[in-house]
Order: C-alpha cells, then sequence, then structure tokens
C-alpha cells in the first residue's frame, strides 16, 4: 500500500515538473500546447493551473466549431473549480468559464436546451446583484435567445429592451448592433414587421461603418449573419421579394467569409425559409440539404430538425405528398426534442397546407388548431394572416366531401371568404404585403367563381399597385394570370 501510495506522488511530481516544462520551454508558444498543459495539470492535482488551461483548451476548440470537444474541457475546468474554495476570484473564474460553454451548448445541444438555461441562468446569478459587470450583456443575450427559441417571446422581448438601455449606457456600437438585432428577431415573430425592419436597419448601419471580424459572438451566430438573415425574412414579409433574395444571399456570403459553420447553417436555413415563403420548393429543398448535410457533418441539432421540415414541405409540393408528409412530422419531433418551440405555429400551418392537398382534411384541420393554439400561446402572430388564409382554403376543400349537403355550398363559401377578409385585415394591420397578397389572391378566385368578376379584378389592382419589385415570384405571375 505505501509502495502505492509513493508511485502516485511521484507519477504526480512528474506530471507537475513536465508542465512546468512545457511552460518554460515553449513560453512564446504556449497557446500550441494547451490541452497537454490541461492535462499534466490536471494530472498532477494542480487544480487552478489545470483550469486555467481546460478553460484555454476549451475557447480554442470553440473557435473551431469543435463545440462537443469545448464542451468536454470547459465542463472539466467547472468540475475542478468546483473543488476550489468559495471566493471571489473563483466566482469571476466560474462566470468566464459559463459564458465560454454557453455558444458550445447552444450549437451542440440547441439554443432552447435545458443546459443552455442553465448556464446562463447561473452566468447572471454570477454577476452579482449590482449586475454591473461587463458579463451582464453577453449573460442576457444568452438567456434572450434561449427565450426566444422557447416562443417565450414577453421575456425575450423584454431582455431585448434591457440589452438596448446597456448598450446605450456604454455608447458600444458593437453592443448596440446586438441588441437592435435581438429585438428586432423578436418583433419578427411577434408579427411587428415595420419595428423589425427599423431595429434591423440600426443594426446593419451599425455593422456597416465596422470590420466583421470584431463583432460580437456570444450565441454563436455572428449578428451581422442574423441581421442580414432575419432582414431576408422581414423584407419579404412587407412587401419586398427582391430585396429579401438579396439580403438573404448577403447572409450566406458573410457566414462563408467569415468560415464559420454555425452562422453558416443558420444563413443557409434562413434563405431555405425565405424560398419557402416566396413559394419556391426546388429552391427551398436544395437549401435545406445543405444545411442537413452541414448539420450532420458538425452535430447541429436545431438547425438539422428545422431544415428537415422545410425539406419535407418542399418534396410535399413537387408532388411527393406521403414522404413529405412523415419528414415534416420527423423534422417536427426532432425540433421539439431539443427544447424549441419557436415557429410551431407556422410549422404546423406547412402541416395543415401539407394534409390538405392530400385530401386528408381531418389531419389538416387539428394541425391548425395546434397552430391557433400556438398563437394564442405565445402571442406568435408572425403567420396569423396565413393562419386564416390555409382555414379558408381547408373551408372550401371541404365543400365536396362525403355527406355534406348540397345546399352547404354557399355556408362554406361565406365562411371561407370571412377568412381571407380576415387574413387580409391581420397582413393591412402588420403592413405585411406579401400575406395580404396572397389571401387577395384566394379571395378573389372565389369571387370570380361566384361571377363576382369586377370586385375581384379591382381588389388585386389595388394590391398590384402597392409593389414596386418582386415580378417575377410566383404570387406575382399568379396575380396576372388572375
Amino acid at each position: 500500500m505505501a509502495g502505492n501510495s509513493l508511485l502516485t506522488e511521484q507519477r504526480t511530481t512528474l506530471h507537475q515538473r513536465t508542465a512546468q516544462a512545457i511552460e518554460a520551454l515553449f513560453q512564446n508558444q504556449l497557446k500550441d500546447h494547451y490541452s497537454e498543459l490541461a492535462r499534466h495539470y490536471s494530472l498532477g492535482g494542480n487544480d487552478p493551473k489545470a483550469v486555467e488551461y481546460l478553460q484555454y483548451t476549451g475557447q480554442q476548440a470553440v473557435q473551431r466549431s469543435a463545440y462537443h470537444e469545448a464542451i468536454s474541457h470547459l465542463n472539466a475546468a467547472l468540475v475542478l473549480l468546483g473543488r476550489q474554495p468559495d471566493t471571489p476570484e473563483r466566482a469571476r473564474q466560474e462566470l468566464a468559464l459559463r459564458l465560454a460553454i454557453g455558444p458550445a451548448l447552444i450549437a451542440a445541444r440547441g439554443f432552447a436546451s435545458s443546459e443552455v438555461e442553465a448556464t446562463y441562468r447561473r452566468a447572471l446569478a454570477l454577476c452579482g446583484p449590482a449586475r454591473d459587470t461587463p458579463e451582464l450583456f453577453p449573460t442576457q443575450v444568452g438567456l434572450r435567445t434561449y427565450f426566444s427559441l422557447r416562443a417565450e417571446h414577453a421575456k425575450a422581448y423584454e431582455l431585448g429592451e434591457q440589452l438596448l438601455h446597456l448598450a446605450e449606457q456604454k455608447k458600444d456600437p458593437e453592443l448596440l448592433g446586438e441588441a437592435h438585432v435581438s429585438i428586432a428577431t423578436t418583433s419578427y415573430y411577434l408579427g411587428r414587421f415595420s419595428m423589425a425592419h427599423a431595429h434591423l436597419r440600426e443594426a446593419l448601419a451599425l455593422y456597416g461603418a465596422g470590420s466583421h471580424h470584431t463583432h460580437l459572438n456570444v450565441h454563436g451566430v455572428d449578428p451581422e449573419v442574423r441581421a442580414l438573415s432575419t432582414s431576408a425574412l422581414v423584407l419579404w414579409s412587407l412587401g419586398y421579394p427582391d430585396q429579401a433574395s438579396k439580403s438573404a444571399q448577403d447572409a450566406v456570403a458573410l457566414a462563408r467569409e467569415l468560415s464559420h459553420p454555425f452562422s453558416l447553417a443558420h444563413a443557409l436555413c434562413q434563405t431555405a425559409e425565405l424560398h419557402h415563403f416566396r413559394r419556391e420548393p426546388q429552391r427551398t429543398q436544395e437549401y435545406a440539404e445543405a444545411v442537413i448535410t452541414l448539420s450532420t457533418e458538425q452535430g447541429f441539432p436545431l438547425w438539422l430538425a428545422w431544415t428537415t421540415i422545410l425539406r419535407g414541405w418542399a418534396l410535399a409540393e413537387q408532388g411527393q405528398p406521403e414522404p413529405g408528409i412523415a419528414q415534416m412530422r420527423e423534422g417536427l419531433a426532432a425540433y421539439h426534442a431539443t427544447g424549441a418551440a419557436l415557429g410551431h405555429s407556422h410549422f404546423q400551418c406547412l402541416l395543415a397546407h401539407a394534409y390538405g392537398r392530400q385530401g386528408q382534411l381531418q389531419s389538416a384541420l387539428s394541425a391548425l388548431a395546434e397552430a391557433k393554439d400556438a398563437v394564442d400561446k405565445t402571442g406568435e402572430h408572425y403567420c396569423e394572416a396565413e393562419w386564416h388564409r390555409i382555414k379558408g382554403e381547408l373551408i372550401l376543400q371541404g365543400q365536396s366531401s362525403p355527406g355534406l349537403r348540397p345546399d352547404g355550398n354557399a355556408e362554406a363559401e361565406a365562411e371561407a371568404e370571412a377568412c381571407f377578409h380576415k387574413a387580409i385585415d391581420i397582413a393591412r394591420q402588420q403592413h405585411a404585403r406579401s400575406f395580404e397578397l396572397r389571401a387577395a389572391l384566394n379571395l378573389a378566385h372565389l369571387w370570380r367563381q361566384q361571377g363576382k368578376v369586377e370586385p375581384a379584378t379591382q381588389l388585386l389592382a389595388g394590391i398590384k399597385a402597392g409593389f414596386t419589385e418582386g415580378f417575377d415570384s410566383a404570387d406575382m405571375r399568379d396575380l396576372v394570370l388572375a
């Protein structure tokens, strides 16, 4: 027994001396030896030095987008740090480790995972009651994105306003840009498209004045990439499909320039989302498959699940409804497994549309009911006009269902017309001209079937007059043919 203890002591001493020798020999190149130093100091029983080098190693792994490796190193550092006396210095070190592991957890587990929430809640507690530390801003960014992906939009918006207040106090353009993007993102999902557009313009103006490579990257995605991607969706909603496409392509180009896989997956996913809104299933499928490949290689469960849903929609639109619907359901299950609820109302609308085209009206109406529940629960209004429009379509499809009385057609048409009017009203309140156009096309088609040709023509002429671009889009082509 004594011999074993002596051998252990000798090995510990050897590891300590090896680490010290490496430090002495490679003073100017220590960054190439962080992992080795962490290992020797850990085995040598020098926990404080082991924590230091595990943190460096973890941060290097994050920079290489090796997120699972980073989580392993940083978790090991947190375990060792937990053995140290409870002092202000230990709290400072733990806060640094929590903020280092946050982006890695976001990428590897998803923004809405319980580990992400626990990490940033602990970081917030470590910021102290005064909360006047520089670490408060990245901590609140992390919490805001967690609440956003959980579709807790009121909390996300409140944190966005706090971020803007902090950034304005510090007069830091980097912080201001991040804060504007945060508020814009939540505003978009709340259906406040004009507000989102205003904040994104502020953010992009700030980013346009500086180097791309100095931007904060505290929650995994480069903020300018986020600004451009979100701007693409906002611009489409507002009725600027050409500008939307350019913004999406700029986001992808910037993410490639930065050589940052997680930002690239985000940009490609949002571009697939944009092509879905533009009713371009083949392009949606191409971008979705690019994300699926990248996310499978890199281990990004959120983007993988999101684009599986979009790929399923694209397949269903291109004449493969059964495998398409199966993929959508598979993607939804994987998406919710990450803890995410953002966009659930929208995804259920996609599913309802796919079921409707397949003639499965009961399944379609069930999906639509689930979408409505999500809207009511979360305040997620960005696709509310689409909800009413799709409901109108399904009601008209139901006219030919077995068992419907012949005199039920007039009642169904009146109910569908009310849905289309409601969709148009909501779209106008939101300044969402693209959604207004889509609902107007449905209403005009119904009116023409009823012989109301002149009102239909006037409606569409008024809608068309409000557009200045996007005349080659699918909806615009339908408008011309209507």
